[in-house]
């Protein structure tokens, strides 16, 4: 069930809107009577269970925005049937569902969570464009309100996910997603970090990361970037920070990895603006095509992505940019720069002053750039068949 007509109209049609997600499959489902797509709620009396997965972005003040959690359940709750299964699987601040949502649930539904009702947490797991792991490959985290809810969780998550892994409650539940993407934001912070000092003693820091990994034990590689992206990693973190404030503790670690990710941008542009220097030209008046406006490798989903702020930045310098994503057509609405909603994606050609590659598309890896004879800046260590003198990572 979905608010948004034209992806329910599309869905009916057979036709995916995610990019990773083919045809086939819902047609599949479609065929099968498994996939129903609607846009009413009445329709979820039908439902053994229901997983609530919507947006929990920050404020402008990096608060957690719970709009669309409470607008959902209070939407939900004139159709709970009794026996039914509730699951949050959006990302919250632990205590979230056992608080906010069971308040909101209970209050318009004059039913009890764990009487009438079930509820539980079960965070979503996925890595878009990882071919190595289909989505019931995963094992999936559940955490219930009570002991009966998490068997009723476990037991419907069962039927379709290889193995379900209950925890002892729904705050152990939201703290195992949190801490997931805590430690991918910290040490991708590390290694920006890194990447920033060894480039000042000359030193490449993916041969670092490869030479590292061959240990067999004791190191997990992560790899630098031009910042983070994602509707996960940049946010979630900071649903702890924010928790943590009621229990005067402060999350240091948290806070300066958010800090360090965030500077990546900057440290892109300046990059940008020495390499064009050497060349005898400036940010202002530049043809800058940007590689890439996805935020990770081989995906459609351009949520969060740095390359947004690093557009944003060069425009407000002067530069004429453009971007080339053959899995991002159009430039879908933005919250942060709605300035960007709309634009398509340009052809390659030798007319840009610069290419600067800020995704890691399989189509750039083997891209030949001698064609074009562009000077290129890669910030994701990808590109190939390109004159050494006209090649720059950062």
């Amino acid at each position: 069930m979905d608010l948004d007509q034209t992806k329910i109209d599309k869905l009916n049609a057979g036709t995916s809107y995610i990019d990773h997600v083919p045809n086939e499959d819902i047609k599949d489902l479609l065929d099968d009577g498994k996939l129903v797509p609607t846009t009413e709620y009445v329709d979820l009396k039908a439902c053994n269970s229901i997983s609530i997965c919507v947006p929990t972005p920050l404020n402008k003040n990096r608060e957690p925005d719970l709009t669309y959690i409470q607008e959902t359940a209070k939407n939900i709750a004139s159709f709970i049937v009794k026996g039914q299964l509730i699951v949050l699987e959006s990302t919250v601040h632990p205590g979230c569902t056992e608080n906010e949502l069971l308040s909101v649930l209970e209050k318009n539904s004059n039913m009890k969570a764990g009487i009438d009702f079930h509820l539980a947490f079960s965070p979503e797991r996925e890595d878009p464009g990882n071919k190595s792991f289909a989505l019931n490959d995963i094992p999936k985290i559940v955490g219930g309100l009570t002991k009966k809810c998490e068997e009723k969780a476990t037991y419907i998550y069962s039927s379709i996910i290889k193995s379900v892994i209950p925890v002892s409650n729904c705050r152990t539940a939201e703290a195992t997603k949190l801490t997931e993407n805590i430690f991918r934001s910290v040490n991708i912070a590390l290694v920006n970090e890194l990447k920033v000092i060894y480039d000042k003693m000359d030193i490449d820091i993916w041969e670092v990361i490869d030479a590292a990994k061959t240990k067999p034990f004791g190191f997990m590689p992560f790899y630098p970037g031009p910042g983070l992206g994602g509707h996960c990693i940049p946010i979630d973190p900071f649903y702890l920070t924010w928790k943590a404030r009621e229990y005067d503790m402060h999350t240091r670690f948290i806070e300066l990895a958010g800090e360090i990710n965030t500077s990546m941008p900057e440290y892109v542009l300046s990059n940008i603006s020495d390499v064009l220097n050497n060349l005898k030209k400036s940010i202002n008046g530049s043809k800058i095509l940007i590689l890439g406006v996805a935020y990770k490798a081989n995906v459609d989903d351009h949520r969060e992505s740095p390359t947004f702020p690093i557009m944003k930045r060069l425009k407000t310098m002067g530069a004429e940019v453009a971007y080339h994503d053959p899995h991002v057509p159009r430039i879908q609405k933005k919250r942060d720069f709605p300035e960007f909603e709309g634009l398509e994606s340009s052809a390659l050609s030798n007319e840009y002053d610069l290419f600067l590659i800020l995704t890691a598309h399989d189509v750039f890896k083997e891209l030949d750039y001698k064609q074009f004879n562009t000077p290129v800046i890669d910030t994701r260590n990808i590109a190939t068949s390109i004159l050494p003198d006209l090649y720059f990572k950062s």
